[in-house]
């Protein structure tokens, strides 16, 4: 594996990169799901599912776009239309089942094991960034005082790979886009968001899947410890 000298950022994805963003959001909803059975008895709530509750979230999401970028306001509509689809119509019901969500959404976030000893290794030589489509914010999930900036998407109005995120992150760190290494694991997202801008990206590939995108990162690799065999650092 060749080394990059050049680099002065580097910036993570959130979701599937630092964390199981999957496991702590099926995880949240079986929370709220049990919420709304205990609270609405017939046999439209019994029926309903954690898949049915992503699918309704995901079709509230498509309307929206465009129109809503806070991904809790968009989840607070989706409890709405999920109340809804079980037969009641409770605003003040879906702010409960929103809050109750957002509270394990994040309190209950577990970081991948070799997160903190990839951060603490960077961050003496390197400005350290979260780049996200998501929202969790560094301290709301254990990592605060890690990142000397953070980029969401839903406050710039645009999602990645859209070149405005890599371009803001450049501006809040003071790098030229060629100095910025950006670390993900979506090919789509994170590979060809980087690349759209000139910056270095590395794909993070923890279940070693075949790549058949065509989207070709500069760097693949299994494990964020290896991100220190890229920039040099023994």
């Amino acid at each position: 594996m060749s080394t990059i000298e050049h680099i002065k950022v580097i910036s993570f994805d959130g979701d599937m990169t630092l964390w199981d963003f999957n496991r702590v959001m099926r995880n949240s909803l079986s929370v709220a799901l049990r919420e709304i059975q205990r609270r609405v008895t017939n046999p439209a709530s019994t029926d309903l599912t954690i898949d049915t509750m992503i699918e309704i979230r995901n079709s509230v999401a498509a309307e929206l776009k465009g129109k809503i970028t806070n991904l809790e306001e968009i989840r607070f509509h989706a409890f709405c239309r999920t109340l809804e689809q079980v037969g009641v119509n409770d605003n003040d019901l879906a702010t409960e089942l929103n809050t109750l969500y957002l509270k394990h959404r994040f309190e209950d976030v577990e970081l991948y094991p070799d997160v903190i000893p990839c951060l603490e290794t960077l961050r003496e030589n390197y400005t350290i960034g979260l780049l996200s489509n998501g929202n969790s914010y560094p301290e709301r999930c254990g990592l605060s005082g890690y990142f000397n900036f953070a980029i969401f998407s839903q406050d710039v109005g645009v999602d990645k790979p859209d070149a405005r995120m890599f371009n803001e992150a450049c501006k809040e760190a003071g790098c030229a886009t060629s100095e910025l290494m950006h670390v993900g694991d979506s090919q789509r997202n994170d590979v060809a968001g980087a690349n759209g801008v000139g910056a270095v990206s590395v794909w993070l590939n923890r279940s070693g899947r075949r790549n058949g995108s065509g989207i070709e990162a500069n760097f693949e690799i299994k494990s964020l410890i290896e991100i220190a065999k890229i920039v040099n650092i023994p």
